[in-house]
């Protein structure tokens, strides 16, 4: 995948509301505007990266792209868990993230306990490869520090570190 890492930032908007209630798992989803400008060698599956909220910290993340086949979704969607406990939803905000690596394809689970071993899997896998100091360099990268504004956001730069491809603005 040409494209990673993919650096990306959009408002938090509602999803399906089955991450926290069914999971246990909460993500944040980006709009659809977000999910329409993937380059098209961003496949469907899990991801590894980075994510902040606002002007907040850094995290550790993975990423969902994709229908969720378990759930027969009609519609792609990008849900973000930040490996973070966080006191209060952020709906609204603006979450910023960097899509580092790729874990896996979307798979088709038989039960919502083989779903949630998964994800739990994914996320173990995806704290250890951002140890690796090829990833942890892009955990300062300026684009977590830069403007982070929708309606003042840049046009598309180049990052310190990489190709920097910026939607959702």
């Amino acid at each position: 995948m040409k494209s990673l890492p993919y650096f990306c930032r959009g408002e938090v908007v509602r999803g399906f509301g089955r991450g926290s209630k069914e999971l246990g798992i909460p993500t944040a989803n980006f709009p659809v505007s977000v999910v329409d400008h993937l380059p098209a060698d961003i496949d469907t599956g899990i991801y590894y990266g980075w994510a902040c909220v606002g002007t907040g910290d850094v995290f550790k993340m993975v990423m969902s792209i994709g229908w969720n086949p378990y759930y027969k979704n009609t519609k792609k969607s990008m849900e973000t868990h930040v490996i973070h406990t966080f006191n209060e939803d952020f709906y609204g905000e603006i979450l910023n993230v960097v899509m580092v690596g790729y874990i896996r394809p979307e798979r088709r689970y038989d039960s919502l306990e083989a779903l949630i071993a998964a994800i739990n899997n994914d996320i173990e896998e995806a704290k250890l490869k951002l140890e690796l100091p090829e990833h942890l360099k892009l955990k300062e990268d300026n684009f977590f520090t830069s403007v982070t504004s929708l309606s003042s956001a840049p046009p598309p730069t180049t990052a310190s570190t990489s190709q920097t491809i910026m939607n959702g603005h």
